[in-house]
């Protein structure tokens, strides 16, 4: 099967119980989608039946292209494909799950955030969750795979196969389970018809105190304090009211629960500013007149698979630096020397994010013009990109001045992982990932100095 209809398949992003998600290419335009066609799982399909299962299908897709909002992902077409529907929406090459470092092991640690991107992505999906409630739409399973994130870092909603319309009955076996273990609330898993809104906002707050502490809540529940030392009791407090069991105690709505965020950020940044009040250096105040010795990295492009990687690129189980170079970095506007290895790096970068072929297409270019004065740029290894990050901020490091333009955050690297994927670093995260080549992450140059 090369086709889906008019669509020419690229590949299989993924399959759940309802269906198969492929990564689709639009005729003569050659866009980039994401399809999805109903092929249920035999396990599913003997319990609800194939009419019932078309029926759900239909419904998501009609829900899907009803909401017309920026936190929402958008459905454009719809069709039958050997007697199978499909619906197309936008494609995205990231989603919060993969930002955090979650795995099929859904209860191993994950990657902490920092407060002022948990406050980012919170916002979003409650804003979409208000979108959806308005609607008298509850999603029902809110968790970090369902919400994909462009390569502007804005969050879209997704996957509407379990959602639930005001008032409407869905009889499902008492087997099924509706929604994802360790982010569904405790009434649905006892009755998922009878839940209300309150029972997404409770997922949301599995999702917040997993990105602040890198744990899921589990009972009795810890102190996010004690495994994040940034938070202050307030985050506590709010913590435990989104996660109460019954849901009279929760927010009643995510509007409030915004609000509520949104007071916490304030005195986030109210401390960090009292605490940035007195001048800051990057220099511990020594002199660094020469680069040190024994820090040449790799300059070679590699094709290395996940099993492989995290040894040859010396990360962790979460994929960040098992150990954080010290650079010496020597700002000269357009570029920034790094003393300590020699490498010379754009300041900035791409002014917008690139495809992987588009990157490489960058750096030509930027040596047939001989930007800054050399013709010898080159797209970076992952080595090379993760001597550039530093250890998660505390106490005055929120308040040093960066090193390099803050918004390139996610970076292409020359190393490959397969024939259509490559590696690339969050400079911002702080942890080394693939993404399909297709997806748009940012450029910056490095060349030898």
């Amino acid at each position: 099967m090369n086709t889906i209809g008019k669509y020419k398949i690229c590949g299989l992003l993924g399959r759940g119980g309802m269906g198969k998600v492929f990564k689709v290419e639009v005729p003569v335009i050659r866009r980039i989608l994401a399809l999805k066609l109903l092929a249920p799982a035999e396990p599913l399909r003997r319990l609800l039946g194939r009419p019932e299962l078309e029926r759900l299908f239909i419904e998501e897709a009609v829900t899907m292209a009803g909401i017309r909002h920026p936190h929402v992902i958008a459905v454009f077409d719809f069709g039958t494909f050997r007697e199978h529907p499909y619906f197309v929406m936008d494609y995205y090459g990231n989603n919060l799950g993969a930002v955090i470092g979650e795995t099929y092991r859904t209860e191993a640690p994950s990657r902490i955030l920092r407060i002022e991107k948990v406050v980012h992505y919170t916002l979003q999906m409650l804003d979409g969750l208000h979108r959806l409630h308005s609607a008298g739409i509850v999603h029902r399973d809110m968790k970090p795979y369902n919400l994909l994130l462009t390569e502007n870092d804005t969050v879209k909603l997704c996957d509407f196969g379990l959602s639930k319309l005001r008032g409407e009955k869905i009889q499902v076996p008492q087997t099924l389970k509706v929604g994802s273990p360790f982010y569904a609330a405790p009434e649905q898993e006892e009755n998922p018809d009878q839940v209300d809104q309150t029972a997404d906002l409770y997922s949301v707050g599995v999702m917040v105190y997993r990105m602040l502490t890198g744990r899921l809540p589990l009972r009795p529940l810890e102190p996010a304090r004690r495994r994040n030392p940034q938070l202050t009791p307030e985050w506590d407090a709010f913590l435990a009211r989104s996660l109460s069991r019954r849901p009279s105690e929760r927010f009643p709505d995510a509007p409030s629960m915004s609000e509520a965020v949104m007071r916490l950020y304030r005195q986030w940044e109210s401390a960090k500013a009292a605490v940035c009040r007195w001048p800051v250096s990057n220099s511990d105040g020594q002199p660094k007149d020469a680069p040190q010795t024994g820090r040449t990295l790799r300059t070679h492009s590699i094709r290395t698979g996940p099993g492989d990687a995290r040894p040859v690129f010396h990360l962790n189980a979460l994929w960040q630096p098992e150990v954080y170079q010290e650079g010496d970095f020597r700002n000269a506007g357009e570029t920034v020397l790094d003393a300590t290895t020699a490498l010379q790096w754009q300041y900035g970068g791409s002014d917008f994010p690139l495809s992987w072929a588009d990157a490489r297409a960058y750096v030509d270019a930027l040596n047939h013009q001989a930007w800054a004065g050399h013709d010898d740029w080159r797209l970076p290894t992952v080595t090379e990109l993760v001597s550039l990050l530093r250890p998660p901020p505390s106490g005055t490091d929120y308040c040093l001045s960066p090193d390099f333009a803050p918004h390139q955050k996610r970076l292409w690297s020359c190393d490959r992982r397969s024939f259509t994927s490559a590696w690339y670093v969050s400079m911002e995260l702080g942890f080394v990932a693939w993404h399909d080549r297709t997806v748009a992450n940012h450029v910056k140059a490095v060349r030898t100095a």
